[in-house]
Formats: structure tokens, sequence, C-alpha cells
């Protein structure tokens, strides 16, 4: 432990969810195969991504990196939950609390930056499809991934540093089934006003600014749809995105509600399962609206199942 951090909490005891026991086992496995599909789905997108070449495009290159991110924020933050239903409760060290705050943090904060990279090259392939070739070019989504990636874990190790350096002192139970920042705040008894702005400072402009961006885009792309003069080409067109549409809304929906409409005071179950929409549920969902809604990735599976039979016999 930090030895300038003068604290008498060594560790964390996480709740999970003490008002449901009478269906802890209808929780537990409920969660546990979610847990192995969406492990599964989003490995799959990831593998066809790699290996097909059918989908060799900048937008199933960007994709399989948002499967990659779906992938590590479900194994962050549900074994540990799935140890807390099976125990009632369970204990974290103070430095696994810090490391999967800020693992969380971080990788949502790379969904957000990832889905407006996407929104980049739907705008691209709509917008200004004769020189989508040459503007999306494999160099330059190497450069959009990669800065995706270190902007958002830069701009959380700041915030999970600034929350670190706070003492606590007791008590040292969290309601809740992972650490979230509003919870650990309160357990501090430091005061947490300068991590409170520092955090309003850099973590809102890292979640909304993308969105902001992604709702730019879609504008023009729109515009351009309307310019369009066959309603096939039109259909088309809006095809290609609206398995993107439908992840940012469920993605972003589901924070603005948590963060911005809920307040101190609501009910912990209901911050609860907004934060299992988040954590678990667009997850699992995200490998599967890319999986149904797209034709290529379908003929790709279907190509892989072949492949891997006929090896097999």
């Amino acid at each position: 432990m930090n030895p300038g951090n003068q604290t008498t909490v060594t560790g964390f005891i996480l709740l999970g969810f003490q008002n449901i026991q009478n269906y802890r086992s209808v929780l537990f496995f409920a969660l546990l195969l979610t847990f192995l599909v969406t492990v599964f789905g989003n490995l799959l997108i990831i593998v066809l991504a790699s290996v097909s070449k059918n989908l060799s495009s900048p937008m199933y290159f960007f994709l399989s990196h948002l499967s990659a991110c779906d992938l590590l924020l479900t194994t962050v933050i549900v074994p540990l939950m799935l140890n807390i239903i099976s125990r009632n409760k369970d204990s974290i060290s103070f430095l696994g609390c810090f490391t999967q705050f800020y693992l969380f943090g971080a990788l949502a904060a790379t969904e957000c930056v990832l889905l407006s990279v996407m929104s980049y090259d739907r705008y691209v392939a709509i917008c200004n499809p004769l020189r989508y070739s040459s503007i999306m070019s494999f160099r330059k989504c190497i450069h959009l991934v990669f800065w995706s990636w270190f902007t958002s874990f830069s701009f959380m190790l700041n915030t999970a540093i600034q929350v670190f350096r706070l003492q606590f002192c007791g008590p040292n139970i969290i309601d809740h089934f992972f650490c979230d920042l509003a919870p650990l705040l309160q357990l501090s008894c430091s005061d947490t006003s300068f991590v409170e702005l520092e955090n309003l400072v850099t973590g809102l402009p890292a979640t909304f600014l993308p969105l902001m961006y992604i709702m730019g885009t879609y504008i023009f792309i729109f515009n351009a749809m309307l310019k369009i003069s066959t309603t096939t080409g039109r259909q088309k067109a809006f095809y290609t995105c609206s398995s993107h549409l439908t992840v940012v809304s469920l993605y972003y929906g589901t924070l603005i509600v948590a963060y911005l409409f809920l307040s101190k005071e609501s009910s912990l179950n209901v911050n609860k399962g907004l934060s299992l929409l988040y954590t678990v549920v667009t997850p699992l969902v995200n490998p599967i609206i890319y999986s149904f809604r797209n034709k290529e990735i379908k003929i790709a599976f279907s190509k892989l199942v072949y492949v891997g039979r006929k090896s097999w016999l």
C-alpha cells in the first residue's frame, strides 16, 4: 500500500445483492450463463474478424476491438460478482478494489471512444464512398484504435490515482457488486471535493464528447441518405448503420440514466440494476446484435464451422 496513504482500511467488503436471498441460486446461474455466452460471442467475433477474408474491412477491425473491450469489461466485473453471490458477500483487497475501479472506468471510456471511431467509419463509407479505401487505410485504422485505448486508459489513470490517495478510516462495507466511484467516495474520510471535480473535468468529456461526435456524424449520414435517389439505396445505407446505432443507444441510454437522472438518494437496488445493464447485458447484447443483423458475419461463421467440421472428420 502507498506509504503516503495513511489509512486503517486494508480491504473492502462487497455486499452484492443482499435483498434477493431467495433467488440467489437463480441469479448465480443466470449470470454464469450470461458470462459464458458473452465470452463465447465476443471471442467468436474477434476470431472471425481475424481469420475471415470476408471480414477484412475497417468496420470489422473496429468491431473486433469493441468485442475485446466488452470481453475485458465483463471479465473485470462478473467473476467477482459470481463469487459475491455464492458467498452472500465477499472481501476484496485495497489494491484489488482500486485496480477493478481503474480497469472498469478505463474500459468503459474505451468503449465510448471506439463507438465514435465506428461512427466515423460509417460516415466515410456513406458520405465519401469513392474515397473510403484511401481514407480508411490500414495504418489509419491502427492509429485510431491505438489512440482509443491509450487516451482512455491515460485519462482514467489520473482519476484512479487521486482516489487511491484518499484516506479510508472505516467502515469498509460497499453495498454494491463492484468497486464503483460513488460508494468509494462515500466511504472516504478525506475531502473528496477535488476528486469529484477532477472526475467531472476528465470523466464527462471522455464519456460524452464521443456521444456528441456520434450524433454529429449521424446528422451528416442521415443527410446523405436523404440525397440517395432510390429507396433500395437508402435502405442499404441505413442497414449498414443500424447495428451500430442500436449498440450506441443501448450503451449510452443506460449510462445517461445511471449517472444523470438518478440522484444520490435513489434506491440502491435501482442503481445496481442499471449497473448490471452496462456491465453485463451490454457486453452480451453487442455481439448478438452484430451477428443477427449482419449477413457477412453469418457467412464467415458458417465457413468457420464447415472448415472445423471438415478438419475434425
